[in-house]
C-alpha cells in the first residue's frame, strides 16, 4: 500500500488498512511462539503526524498514543481530548517537563535516572496521580541513546519502585536500527532476560515495551507487551 489517501483509498481508510495489517502481524507473531495477542498492546507513534491522521487511528480502534517530546503531546492532548485514548510519553523526558508531562500521560517509557523518578514521583504526588513507568534500559550500549546500562538497572529500578506517585512495571528500549530484525532478536531476549530477573526478586515487572515498525515481529516473538509503530501505520513521513 502507497501513503494514506494513495490507491483510490480515503486517509482513514488507508491509515483502517494499515492497523488492520499491524494487527494481523503481531497476531501471527504470538500463533508462532504461543501467545495471545490480547496481551501485546498497539502504541500508535504520532510525531510529525497530522491531526487527521491521529483521528484516522483512533477511528480505527488504536486506544494508544504515543509522543516523543512533551510539548507536541501537550498540543495533541489539548486539540484531541485527554480521554480519547490513553496517552504514552516515549521520548527522553527532561526534569523541567515533568511538571508538564504528569499532568496527562498515562504511562511513561523512560525512567533512565533516580532523579527524574524523584521529580516525577514529585510532581504526581501535587497532583494525586499515580503514573505507571517503565525504566528505558540501554542494552546494545549505543552512545547516542538514552537509558540505564544493563548494570544500572536493579539500582535504579528498585529506587523508583520506592517513589510515591509512579508505578513501576516494567522495562522498556529501542534496538538499533538494521535492515534484518533477526539481527537485533538477541537484544529483545536480554531485555526480557532482564525483565524476569526484576520479577523473580519480587519486584512489578509486567510489560516489555519494545519493537519498532521494522522489528516488531521479532519483538513480539520475544515477548513485547507494547510495541511502538509509526511508519507501519501512517506511511512514510512527507518531509
Amino acid at each position: 500500500m502507497g501513503s494514506p489517501g494513495a490507491e483510490g483509498y480515503s486517509l482513514a481508510e488507508a491509515i483502517g488498512r494499515r492497523v488492520e495489517e499491524v494487527q494481523s502481524r503481531i497476531a501471527s507473531a504470538c500463533d508462532r511462539v504461543g501467545r495471545d495477542p490480547a496481551e501485546v498492546t498497539l502504541v500508535a507513534v504520532t510525531k510529525t503526524r497530522t491531526l487527521p491522521e491521529v483521528e484516522a487511528v483512533l477511528a480505527a480502534g488504536v486506544g494508544d498514543v504515543g509522543e516523543n517530546y512533551v510539548q507536541r503531546a501537550m498540543e495533541r492532548v489539548e486539540s484531541l481530548g485527554r480521554d480519547r485514548c490513553r496517552w504514552h510519553l516515549i521520548g527522553h523526558l527532561q526534569s523541567n517537563k515533568a511538571r508538564h508531562a504528569v499532568a496527562f500521560v498515562d504511562w511513561l517509557h523512560t525512567i533512565d535516572s533516580e532523579g527524574i523518578a524523584d521529580e516525577v514521583g514529585k510532581r504526581a504526588r501535587r497532583l494525586e496521580r499515580e503514573i505507571d513507568c517503565m525504566v528505558e534500559v540501554n542494552v546494545a550500549g549505543e552512545d547516542t541513546k538514552y537509558g540505564v546500562g544493563p548494570d544500572e538497572l536493579r539500582r535504579v529500578y528498585e529506587h523508583a519502585q520506592a517513589v510515591q506517585g509512579i508505578a513501576m512495571n516494567g522495562l522498556m528500549t529501542i534496538a538499533p536500527f538494521v535492515d534484518d530484525p533477526e539481527e537485533v532478536r538477541s537484544v529483545f531476549t536480554r531485555l526480557r532476560e532482564m525483565r524476569d530477573a526484576l520479577r523473580d526478586e519480587g519486584l512489578p515487572a509486567e510489560h516489555l515495551s519494545m519493537g519498532m515498525t521494522g522489528d516488531y515481529e521479532v519483538a513480539v516473538e520475544e515477548g513485547s507487551t507494547m510495541v511502538r509503530i509509526g511508519t507501519a501505520l501512517f506511511g512514510p513521513r512527507s518531509e
